[in-house]
């Protein structure tokens, strides 16, 4: 193992978007367990310094892995495609169009305080994403394609947001 290793490598799995969240977990904890700072508190600060910064590499690690959009992201960069989300946020107009429709359905139906219509909004933004995911594995996997996979985790990177937000109108409506 080496700090400098991509994230896969460090936790012994293969380069692809389709993962086992159970794998990853166990391979989590036990990498924990390994570099866990607590188990070199009588080797000196030196050894506790390089542990800590093991522990912290693992768990950046962790943290991109266990989660598919990150995941992705992080694929699509290691393949040499940078989302560049803050420079390209074009989008093509068909995804625009349904994202528009979404923000206005979700502006109504909370102005009325509908909360099932906001969950049923919720409800098909959740589908769109998992089909997006669904397709961005096969494309990583697959395809081989990752620009196309870059533009489609972009498209995901949208609707998390817009999904973070129907949560904050459901809490709004609830309390």
């Amino acid at each position: 193992m080496r700090l400098d290793d991509n994230d896969f490598a460090l936790f012994g799995l293969p380069e692809r978007q389709e993962q086992q969240r159970a794998e990853i977990e166990a391979r989590w904890k036990n990498l924990q367990a390994r570099v866990h700072p607590d188990k070199f508190a009588a080797e000196g600060a030196a050894a506790q310094r390089l542990a800590m910064q093991w522990a912290l590499r693992v768990n950046e690690a962790h943290q991109r892995l266990r989660d598919p959009l990150q995941r992705a992201a992080y694929l699509c960069e290691l393949r040499g495609v940078p989302l560049l989300v803050n420079e390209n946020t074009r989008m093509p107009a068909s995804f625009l169009m349904e994202q528009m429709a979404w923000r206005e359905g979700l502006d109504e139906a909370a102005d009325a305080g509908d909360a099932a219509a906001v969950r049923a909004i919720d409800d098909e933004v959740a589908a769109r994403e998992a089909a997006l995911l669904a397709e961005v594995r096969r494309l990583l996997d697959e395809a081989g394609d990752t620009a196309a996979a870059a533009q489609q985790v972009r498209a995901l990177m949208f609707i998390a947001k817009f999904r973070s937000d129907i949560d904050k109108r459901l809490e709004a409506l609830e309390n």
